[in-house]
């Protein structure tokens, strides 16, 4: 294991403490381990000269903007010119020695670096002027902020997310048309983001790929340049050293390694190793005449669409997928692709028995190319396929889509099950969805809470195709293990549109896991919360502004038991203390890890000034902000963060 390597696993075993014990009021390490640990942290920092974003041994705090400042690059970022075909590669490279490197999709950022530290981040904007992202770049999991080399230091990299954590954010989200499109849109929208906390929660990572401009070191070769990019501790993309006779070889390398990898990538790009050499080529007025990018041919195949399934969901949303006769594509047989929305079934023109053209997007994900023949006969279901009841399209975002209007449609009452009882809810195991399918058409279930009333059907369940006596009896020990829960799994078990399991969380701590408070917190509010928009918050408490709905979630509270954290010796050491926080942190991680801390000793967090406010932090106490006035006006002490930790949180 490398010293880099070593640095980020210190990184994700200091932070998952500091996380339990903070947010969560445990320990899952000693003191002296997490000290040894830290110290074996600072050591290597001070050997290798690297200081991560994010690193437990620094203070980086997050900020929010009204707008992006723009900013000029020093030098204009011109586009590739493209290929598909092999052989312009291998023409033009000739003779020379090239690297032949991913071409990753993500937002293109322009770090500077000065005296060893992250002076600014910039976005590629339109080339010529981009925008300034330095305190999100901050936020990037696993972007240096100090770097050994002091002078002036300039590079381009990809701000990426990868296919597995835009899965983990999308899985949080339960409304389908809400779901995020693809790790790109996603990362564009997160390094722009206003405030840093939301780009935090991204897991936007950074991967160098030219190295700009480097005060008092020369280079021969780009390989030089990406090696000494390596020790000073940034990722940099995977690249070969090809020649003319090698590209073929490579290509195929990178074509089967992309059907795994995890960071999107759209093709790769071809530059020439001497760096001297591709300077004195120039440039054309669109593209630098050092470079080529080679982007994947699609293989697509023409075949007949046979039908279009429209699937609904718990929320009523009910999708269409093309079914197809079945074509062979990148190795694999594919007969289905997912159309997405009504405005794209229309966009197609989409008809049976239509000619289309598929193809995998990225090598991956079937989709449908073209339609050859558009007869746009497809006729949009005026009925929801589960239950026969009225359809209607609703716009939502800048898409049309098929909803069901029946509020008891047996597939919104089956999916809403199946996210009810899944292990980051309720977590009661054995209730698959076909189990589910089968108790409810039994007529066991009506509402969540019929659930805990599944003993009365036991011999009926015994009888019963799959189930015996023992997985009855394992069946109904799961449902009772699932009475004691926390609330913030209640909540996302419930399913209340874009309320995923993180959001749940910062919800009910927010209200301090009080059902009553956070059953009536108020859009402002909860809009208050760090981590919960507009969007959000009004679909929590339009939930609970039904009146039946709220009527069955307390009814279904009296079969549960909630957890209680275990109160700590001093959890009263505070009690009657209002604090107000604002401003940038450095000792935490984020507000609500602050705020976590001061709960914790009993302290109240609220987020304006009054006379009831006992403290106000900011770690610019001589910042004119309207909160500092008040504060001053009402002649409540201004606190920096480590003066109120080391005053009430030591």
């Amino acid at each position: 294991m490398t010293d880099r390597e070593r640095m980020l696993e210190l990184h994700r075993i200091l932070k998952e403490a500091g996380q339990a014990y903070y947010a969560q009021d445990t320990e899952i390490m000693s003191n002296l381990e997490y000290d040894r640990l830290y110290d074996e942290l600072v050591e290597l920092e001070q050997k290798t000269g690297i200081v991560m974003a994010g690193s437990p041994t620094q203070t980086v705090g997050y900020s929010a903007v009204e707008e992006l400042p723009k900013e000029a690059h020093e030098c204009p970022m011109l586009s590739l010119s493209k290929t598909k075909e092999v052989s312009q590669l291998q023409s033009f490279l000739a003779d020379k020695e090239g690297l032949l490197s991913w071409k990753l999709d993500g937002l293109t950022i322009v770090l500077t670096y000065e005296n060893g530290r992250l002076l600014k981040a910039v976005t590629r904007g339109n080339g010529e002027i981009g925008e300034v992202i330095t305190d999100n770049a901050r936020t990037f999991i696993n972007l240096p902020m100090r770097i050994p080399y002091e002078e002036r230091l300039i590079l381009r990299g990809e701000a990426v997310i990868t296919y597995s954590d835009f899965q983990a954010i999308n899985d949080e989200i339960a409304e389908e048309s809400l779901k995020y499109k693809n790790p790109r849109n996603l990362c564009s929208g997160s390094v722009r983001q206003l405030n840093s906390a939301v780009t935090v929660q991204r897991h936007v990572r950074l991967i160098a790929f030219t190295l700009v401009q480097c005060e008092g070191r020369e280079f021969i070769t780009r390989q030089e340049q990406m090696e000494f990019l390596t020790s000073q501790g940034f990722e940099t993309v995977e690249y070969r050293r090809v020649s003319m006779e090698t590209i073929p070889e490579a290509v195929q390398y990178f074509s089967q390694k992309i059907e795994h990898f995890d960071v999107p990538s759209d093709g790769l790009v071809l530059c020439y190793n001497d760096i001297a050499y591709g300077e004195s080529l120039g440039r054309t007025s669109k593209f630098p005449r050092d470079s080529m990018a080679f982007k994947w041919t699609d293989e697509e195949r023409d075949t007949t669409l046979t039908k279009v399934e429209w699937s609904a969901s718990r929320t009523g949303l009910i999708n269409p997928v093309a079914v197809f006769e079945p074509v062979e594509l990148e190795g694999t047989t594919v007969s289905r692709a997912s159309v997405h929305n009504v405005s794209i079934v229309r966009e197609l023109k989409l008809g049976l028995g239509d000619t289309i053209r598929v193809y995998k997007a990225n090598m991956i994900i079937p989709q449908i190319a073209e339609n050859l023949t558009c007869s746009d006969n497809l006729e949009i279901p005026a009925k929801c396929p589960v239950c026969g009841e009225d359809t209607e399209i609703r716009s939502v975002k800048e898409g049309q889509f098929l909803y069901c209007t029946n509020p008891r449609c047996p597939a919104k009452k089956i999916k809403a099950f199946t996210l009810f009882v899944s292990r980051d809810a309720m977590n009661i195991d054995g209730l698959s969805e076909a189990t589910l399918e089968k108790f409810i058409a039994a007529g066991f279930l009506h509402k969540f809470q019929d659930l805990y009333h599944l003993e009365q059907h036991r011999e009926t369940i015994i009888s019963m195709e799959g189930f015996g006596e023992k997985s009855c009896d394992n069946l109904l020990q799961a449902v009772e293990n699932s009475r004691t829960t926390t609330m913030a799994k209640l909540i996302y078990g419930l399913g209340i549109a874009g309320i995923g399991l993180a959001t749940a969380k910062l919800i009910c701590n927010h209200f301090q896991n009080d059902f009553e408070a956070l059953s009536h917190g108020s859009i402002e509010e909860l809009q208050s919360i760090d981590g919960v928009g507009e969007v959000l918050a009004r679909s929590f408490a339009g939930y609970f502004e039904d009146e039946a709905q709220l009527a069955d979630v307390r009814e279904l509270l009296k079969e549960l038991r909630f957890q209680e954290e275990e109160a700590s010796p001093d959890a009263d050491r505070l009690k009657g203390l209002t604090v107000v926080i604002t401003g940038d942190l450095f000792l935490y991680e984020n507000r609500s890890q602050f705020k976590a801390a001061i709960e914790a000793v009993g302290g109240k967090v609220t987020g304006s000034v009054s006379q009831k406010t006992g403290v106000l932090v900011n770690n610019n106490p001589a910042s004119t902000s309207n909160k500092n006035k008040k504060a001053v006006e009402l002649g409540i002490p201004i606190m920096t963060e480590e003066e109120f930790a080391e005053k009430y949180l030591q």
